[in-house]
Protein backbone atom coordinates (compact mmCIF):
# COMPACT_ATOMS: atom_id res chain seq x y z
CA UNK A 1 0.00 0.00 0.00
CA UNK A 2 2.88 2.37 0.77
CA UNK A 3 4.33 1.72 -2.68
CA UNK A 4 0.98 2.52 -4.31
CA UNK A 5 0.70 5.75 -2.31
CA UNK A 6 4.17 6.83 -3.44
CA UNK A 7 3.26 6.15 -7.08
CA UNK A 8 0.05 8.19 -6.77
CA UNK A 9 1.90 11.12 -5.21
CA UNK A 10 4.57 10.96 -7.92
CA UNK A 11 1.96 11.00 -10.69
CA UNK A 12 0.15 13.91 -9.07
CA UNK A 13 3.40 15.85 -8.81
CA UNK A 14 4.42 15.20 -12.42
CA UNK A 15 1.05 15.47 -14.18
CA UNK A 16 -0.68 18.33 -12.34
CA UNK A 17 1.67 21.13 -13.51
CA UNK A 18 1.22 20.09 -17.15
CA UNK A 19 -2.55 19.97 -16.78
CA UNK A 20 -2.56 23.39 -15.11
CA UNK A 21 -0.79 25.07 -18.03
CA UNK A 22 -3.44 26.66 -20.26
CA UNK A 23 -2.36 26.57 -23.94
CA UNK A 24 -2.35 29.92 -25.80
CA UNK A 25 -5.18 28.80 -28.12
CA UNK A 26 -7.44 28.69 -25.06
CA UNK A 27 -6.58 32.26 -24.06
CA UNK A 28 -8.36 35.22 -25.66
CA UNK A 29 -6.93 38.76 -25.60
CA UNK A 30 -8.68 41.98 -26.62
CA UNK A 31 -6.14 44.66 -27.61
CA UNK A 32 -7.07 48.36 -27.76
CA UNK A 33 -5.07 51.29 -29.18
CA UNK A 34 -4.64 54.78 -27.74
CA UNK A 35 -6.31 58.12 -28.44
CA UNK A 36 -6.42 59.02 -32.12
CA UNK A 37 -4.74 55.73 -32.96
CA UNK A 38 -5.75 52.57 -34.79
CA UNK A 39 -5.21 48.81 -34.64
CA UNK A 40 -2.62 49.20 -37.39
CA UNK A 41 -0.42 51.65 -35.47
CA UNK A 42 1.30 51.47 -32.06
CA UNK A 43 -0.34 48.25 -30.85
CA UNK A 44 -0.04 46.43 -34.18
CA UNK A 45 3.28 44.71 -33.44
CA UNK A 46 2.14 43.51 -30.04
CA UNK A 47 -1.18 42.17 -31.35
CA UNK A 48 0.47 40.38 -34.28
CA UNK A 49 3.15 38.82 -32.06
CA UNK A 50 0.57 37.56 -29.55
CA UNK A 51 -1.37 36.01 -32.43
CA UNK A 52 1.78 34.34 -33.71
CA UNK A 53 2.30 32.79 -30.27
CA UNK A 54 -1.07 31.08 -30.65
CA UNK A 55 -3.28 33.37 -28.55
CA UNK A 56 -6.71 34.28 -29.86
CA UNK A 57 -6.46 38.03 -30.40
CA UNK A 58 -9.07 40.68 -31.21
CA UNK A 59 -7.28 43.93 -32.12
CA UNK A 60 -10.16 46.43 -32.03
CA UNK A 61 -10.72 49.87 -33.47
CA UNK A 62 -12.40 51.74 -30.64
CA UNK A 63 -14.55 54.91 -30.60
CA UNK A 64 -11.56 57.13 -29.75
CA UNK A 65 -9.66 56.21 -32.93
CA UNK A 66 -8.57 58.81 -35.45
CA UNK A 67 -11.29 57.66 -37.83
CA UNK A 68 -14.20 57.28 -35.40
CA UNK A 69 -13.86 60.46 -33.28
CA UNK A 70 -15.99 59.30 -30.34
CA UNK A 71 -18.88 58.04 -32.46
CA UNK A 72 -20.17 55.97 -29.52
CA UNK A 73 -20.59 56.55 -25.80
CA UNK A 74 -18.50 54.86 -23.12
CA UNK A 75 -21.26 52.34 -22.44
CA UNK A 76 -21.56 51.53 -26.14
CA UNK A 77 -17.79 50.95 -26.18
CA UNK A 78 -18.23 48.52 -23.28
CA UNK A 79 -20.71 46.62 -25.45
CA UNK A 80 -18.17 46.47 -28.30
CA UNK A 81 -15.63 44.79 -26.03
CA UNK A 82 -18.36 42.47 -24.73
CA UNK A 83 -19.01 41.37 -28.32
CA UNK A 84 -15.30 40.81 -29.01
CA UNK A 85 -14.86 38.70 -25.86
CA UNK A 86 -17.95 36.65 -26.70
CA UNK A 87 -16.45 35.96 -30.12
CA UNK A 88 -13.13 34.86 -28.59
CA UNK A 89 -14.96 32.54 -26.21
CA UNK A 90 -16.92 31.04 -29.10
CA UNK A 91 -13.57 30.29 -30.79
CA UNK A 92 -12.41 28.29 -27.77
CA UNK A 93 -10.97 30.84 -25.33
CA UNK A 94 -11.41 29.63 -21.74
CA UNK A 95 -9.47 32.53 -20.21
CA UNK A 96 -9.95 36.13 -21.37
CA UNK A 97 -7.75 39.19 -20.95
CA UNK A 98 -8.19 42.84 -21.93
CA UNK A 99 -5.14 44.90 -22.91
CA UNK A 100 -5.19 48.64 -23.61
CA UNK A 101 -2.60 51.29 -24.44
CA UNK A 102 -2.81 54.93 -23.28
CA UNK A 103 -6.50 55.95 -23.42
CA UNK A 104 -7.17 52.31 -24.26
CA UNK A 105 -5.52 51.45 -20.95
CA UNK A 106 -7.69 53.91 -19.05
CA UNK A 107 -10.80 52.51 -20.71
CA UNK A 108 -9.60 48.98 -19.88
CA UNK A 109 -9.47 49.97 -16.20
CA UNK A 110 -13.05 51.19 -16.41
CA UNK A 111 -14.12 48.03 -18.25
CA UNK A 112 -12.59 45.84 -15.54
CA UNK A 113 -14.85 47.54 -13.04
CA UNK A 114 -17.90 46.57 -15.09
CA UNK A 115 -17.10 42.99 -16.12
CA UNK A 116 -15.39 39.82 -14.92
CA UNK A 117 -12.01 39.12 -16.53
CA UNK A 118 -9.18 36.66 -15.98
CA UNK A 119 -6.65 39.45 -16.27
CA UNK A 120 -6.12 43.09 -17.24
CA UNK A 121 -3.10 44.66 -18.96
CA UNK A 122 -2.82 48.44 -19.00
CA UNK A 123 0.07 50.00 -20.91
CA UNK A 124 0.95 53.63 -20.12
CA UNK A 125 -2.65 54.48 -19.19
CA UNK A 126 -3.53 58.14 -19.64
CA UNK A 127 -6.03 60.72 -20.81
CA UNK A 128 -7.81 61.30 -17.49
CA UNK A 129 -10.23 64.23 -18.03
CA UNK A 130 -10.45 64.70 -14.27
CA UNK A 131 -6.90 66.04 -13.89
CA UNK A 132 -6.35 69.75 -13.39
CA UNK A 133 -4.33 69.75 -16.62
CA UNK A 134 -7.24 68.44 -18.70
CA UNK A 135 -9.74 70.67 -16.91
CA UNK A 136 -7.67 73.69 -17.95
CA UNK A 137 -7.26 72.50 -21.54
CA UNK A 138 -10.86 71.34 -22.14
CA UNK A 139 -12.93 73.05 -19.44
CA UNK A 140 -14.54 75.45 -21.89
CA UNK A 141 -15.47 72.57 -24.20
CA UNK A 142 -17.06 70.61 -21.34
CA UNK A 143 -19.12 73.65 -20.36
CA UNK A 144 -20.22 74.13 -23.98
CA UNK A 145 -21.18 70.45 -24.37
CA UNK A 146 -23.33 70.67 -21.23
CA UNK A 147 -25.05 73.78 -22.55
CA UNK A 148 -25.78 72.12 -25.90
CA UNK A 149 -27.28 69.10 -24.12
CA UNK A 150 -29.36 71.37 -21.86
CA UNK A 151 -30.70 73.06 -25.00
CA UNK A 152 -31.91 69.68 -26.28
CA UNK A 153 -29.30 69.45 -29.05
CA UNK A 154 -27.06 66.79 -27.53
CA UNK A 155 -27.47 64.43 -30.50
CA UNK A 156 -26.49 67.02 -33.12
CA UNK A 157 -22.97 66.86 -34.53
CA UNK A 158 -20.64 69.74 -33.75
CA UNK A 159 -16.94 70.52 -33.48
CA UNK A 160 -15.18 70.19 -30.12
CA UNK A 161 -11.53 70.25 -29.09
CA UNK A 162 -9.60 67.18 -27.98
CA UNK A 163 -6.10 67.09 -26.50
CA UNK A 164 -3.20 64.69 -26.93
CA UNK A 165 0.40 65.28 -25.85
CA UNK A 166 1.90 64.80 -29.30
CA UNK A 167 -0.69 67.05 -31.02
CA UNK A 168 -1.92 69.32 -28.21
CA UNK A 169 -5.38 70.80 -28.94
CA UNK A 170 -7.06 69.62 -32.14
CA UNK A 171 -10.66 69.66 -33.42
CA UNK A 172 -12.93 66.62 -33.65
CA UNK A 173 -16.50 66.30 -34.88
CA UNK A 174 -18.95 64.43 -32.68
CA UNK A 175 -22.12 65.02 -30.66
CA UNK A 176 -22.21 66.82 -27.32
CA UNK A 177 -23.65 63.72 -25.66
CA UNK A 178 -20.85 61.51 -26.93
CA UNK A 179 -18.22 64.12 -26.10
CA UNK A 180 -19.41 64.51 -22.51
CA UNK A 181 -19.58 60.72 -22.08
CA UNK A 182 -15.80 60.59 -22.60
CA UNK A 183 -14.68 63.96 -21.23
CA UNK A 184 -16.82 64.59 -18.16
CA UNK A 185 -14.18 65.16 -15.43
CA UNK A 186 -16.26 63.20 -12.94
CA UNK A 187 -17.48 60.60 -15.43
CA UNK A 188 -16.44 57.12 -16.50
CA UNK A 189 -12.92 58.11 -17.63
CA UNK A 190 -11.92 59.64 -14.31
CA UNK A 191 -8.80 57.53 -13.81
CA UNK A 192 -8.58 57.39 -9.99
CA UNK A 193 -12.24 56.33 -9.78
CA UNK A 194 -11.89 53.78 -12.59
CA UNK A 195 -8.74 52.34 -11.03
CA UNK A 196 -10.30 51.99 -7.60
CA UNK A 197 -13.36 50.25 -9.08
CA UNK A 198 -11.46 47.39 -10.78
CA UNK A 199 -12.84 44.03 -9.65
CA UNK A 200 -10.57 42.83 -6.81
CA UNK A 201 -10.62 39.33 -8.34
CA UNK A 202 -8.98 40.65 -11.52
CA UNK A 203 -5.15 40.71 -11.49
CA UNK A 204 -3.58 43.67 -13.29
CA UNK A 205 -0.30 44.07 -15.15
CA UNK A 206 0.26 47.83 -14.84
CA UNK A 207 2.90 48.93 -17.33
CA UNK A 208 4.63 52.29 -16.93
CA UNK A 209 7.53 52.92 -19.35
CA UNK A 210 10.51 54.68 -17.78
CA UNK A 211 10.42 57.39 -20.45
CA UNK A 212 6.68 58.04 -20.31
CA UNK A 213 5.26 61.57 -20.28
CA UNK A 214 6.36 63.38 -17.08
CA UNK A 215 2.78 63.92 -15.92
CA UNK A 216 2.02 60.20 -16.11
CA UNK A 217 5.25 59.29 -14.32
CA UNK A 218 4.40 61.63 -11.45
CA UNK A 219 1.12 59.82 -10.72
CA UNK A 220 2.12 56.22 -11.45
CA UNK A 221 2.63 55.16 -7.85
CA UNK A 222 -0.46 56.88 -6.47
CA UNK A 223 -2.66 55.38 -9.19
CA UNK A 224 -1.14 51.92 -8.90
CA UNK A 225 -1.78 51.99 -5.17
CA UNK A 226 -5.49 52.52 -5.86
CA UNK A 227 -5.81 49.10 -7.49
CA UNK A 228 -7.61 46.61 -5.25
CA UNK A 229 -5.12 44.19 -3.72
CA UNK A 230 -4.50 41.03 -5.73
CA UNK A 231 -1.47 38.74 -5.29
CA UNK A 232 -0.86 38.60 -9.04
CA UNK A 233 -1.09 42.34 -9.71
CA UNK A 234 2.26 43.74 -10.83
CA UNK A 235 3.84 46.99 -11.97
CA UNK A 236 6.25 46.60 -14.88
CA UNK A 237 8.57 49.43 -15.97
CA UNK A 238 10.19 48.76 -19.35
CA UNK A 239 12.92 51.00 -20.74
CA UNK A 240 10.63 52.54 -23.33
CA UNK A 241 8.66 55.65 -24.27
CA UNK A 242 4.91 56.14 -24.27
CA UNK A 243 4.69 55.21 -27.94
CA UNK A 244 7.09 52.25 -27.92
CA UNK A 245 5.82 50.67 -24.69
CA UNK A 246 3.31 48.24 -26.28
CA UNK A 247 6.01 46.43 -28.24
CA UNK A 248 8.75 46.76 -25.62
CA UNK A 249 6.45 45.00 -23.14
CA UNK A 250 5.47 42.04 -25.33
CA UNK A 251 7.61 39.40 -23.64
CA UNK A 252 6.58 40.42 -20.12
CA UNK A 253 2.92 40.47 -21.16
CA UNK A 254 3.14 36.89 -22.45
CA UNK A 255 5.04 35.76 -19.35
CA UNK A 256 2.48 37.36 -17.01
CA UNK A 257 -0.49 35.98 -18.92
CA UNK A 258 0.97 32.48 -18.65
CA UNK A 259 1.48 32.97 -14.90
CA UNK A 260 -2.06 34.24 -14.33
CA UNK A 261 -3.75 31.68 -16.61
CA UNK A 262 -2.35 28.68 -14.70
Amino acid sequence: MKTLAVIVLFLAWTVTPALAQVPPKEIGIVVMHGKGGAPTKLVAGLAKWLGNQGYRVANLEMPWSGQRNYDKTVQEAVAEVDTALASLRSQGARKVFVCGHSLGGLFALYYAGQRKLDGLIVIAPGGDPGTQFFREKLGTEIWRAKRVIADGKGSERATFNDYENARELYPIETTASHYLSWFDPDGAMNQPAATSAVDPATPVLYIVPTNDYPGLLRVKDSLFSRLPKNPKTRMYEPAASHTTSPWESHEEIARWIAEVAR
